[in-house]
């Protein structure tokens, strides 16, 4: 789950990281109230959007008075903002951040996250900080500095130091960054997020170290022992769909393809959707119905995937073992009857009572292509969108 910049900012605030004075703001005269409060003569005013690239988008804007502020704050609200990572449809603007503006020097990259890989927290850090760190990191890799952090022992003195060494930074500046790695460190353990990322991490003119940006990825698997957390989700920035595959406890993630895809296991459909681009098709969604799939379960997914107009065809590769396949196959008929499919519908079950699961399907009466293997199911599945 994504925080907004303002929101993660707030959490900042709480563990001790400088970031510059602002208010969030969800109309004209409010934003236009808010700098006023801020005092000073120029403010910036940033659309709050799940999505990195803003700036480039036109989401971060430059006002020099009050009316520039207000008359920017309308501009964007109510506006989809389309960056390089929004999709073409963008993401709804309904609230911005209005800050004060302070003299910079240099802008760097500093981010945490948890690394699977490792089993390690990893710091990552750039000189190269800024819009175009994704270049850097894509063409010059050398200039990211990284460190991980072994969990018995924590964030070490001596790991700082080599990040501010890399930084090119002296002094108090050293201790500024050790405060604020400490605090990502503490923040990240104690509200079990996936990354923080400060991007850019600024030098100001008179040398301190400020939070210009602020972006918080929360683990969802943790959300229900920080409900301070949960509350923060704006489900308007979120894929309407896999919103409500969530409200089903359904693993959904939607995709570019005509090929709905219903299968249970992670690693079962992340297979799927290889075995059916390999046959020249391309899926349309990720959808893991769980080990203990029911008949209802089954009954939301299907309406999950024909919600996609892109669906051509749908695909259901179940290996029966917690759940029997003649109830798999009991379910799916059900489900089809209720939801009412018009679309080529291919099933292929494996696993326990699978045979039986195949004889029903059959004996339905119903538009469902029965497959023997995988490999038989995706090619008759990519078959029926041609």
């Amino acid at each position: 789950m994504n925080l907004h910049e303002y929101q993660a900012k707030q959490l900042f605030e709480a563990y001790g990281i400088a970031v510059p004075r602002g208010k969030p703001a969800s109309t004209g005269p409010a934003a236009a109230a808010a700098a006023r409060e801020l005092g000073g003569e120029r403010w910036v005013v940033k659309a709050q959007v799940h999505s990195g690239g803003r700036g480039k988008a036109g989401g971060v804007i430059l006002t020099g008075d009050l009316a520039e502020v207000e008359s920017a704050t309308t501009r964007l609200l109510g506006t989809r903002l389309v960056t390089h990572q929004s999709g073409g449809a963008g993401l709804p603007v309904d609230t911005v951040l209005v800050e004060e503006v302070r003299p910079l020097a240099r802008e760097l990259y500093l981010s945490a996250l948890v690394d699977r890989g490792s089993a390690r927290v990893i710091f990552m850090a750039s000189a190269a900080g800024g819009m175009d760190i994704e270049d850097v990191a894509a063409k010059s890799p050398e200039q990211i500095l990284t460190c991980k952090v072994d969990p018995a022992a924590g964030l070490q003195s001596y790991q700082v130091r080599e990040m501010a060494f890399g930084l090119e930074l002296a002094g108090d500046q050293i201790l500024a960054l050790n405060r604020i790695m400490s605090a990502m460190y503490r923040l990240l353990i104690d509200k079990d997020l996936s990354q923080i990322e400060i991007n850019p991490l600024v030098v100001t003119a008179d040398g301190e170290l400020l939070a210009l940006d602020a972006k918080i990825n929360a683990d969802d698997n943790a959300l229900y022992a920080h409900p301070e957390i949960a509350e923060l989700r704006d489900a308007a920035q979120e894929d309407p769909t896999e919103t409500a595959a969530r409200e089903h406890d359904l693993s959904y993630v939607t995709l570019n393809g005509t090929i709905g895809c219903m299968v249970n296991g992670a690693g079962l459909a992340m297979a799927t959707l290889d075995v059916i681009k390999l046959h020249g098709g391309e899926p349309a969604n990720f959808l893991d119905v769980g080990g203990g799939t029911t008949a209802a379960k089954v009954a939301e997914a299907f309406k999950l995937i024909l919600s996609d107009p892109k669906v051509r065809a749908v695909l259901v590769n179940i290996f029966g073992g917690i759940v029997r396949c003649n109830l798999i196959a009991e379910g799916i008929i059900a489900a089809v009857k209720e939801v009412g499919v018009t679309i080529p519908v291919v099933v292929r079950l494996e696993g326990t009572n699978a045979e039986e699961g195949r004889r029903l399907l059959e004996a339905s009466g119903l538009a469902l292509t029965t497959a023997t293997d995988l490999d038989d199911a995706a090619n008759k599945a990519v078959e029926a969108t041609r």
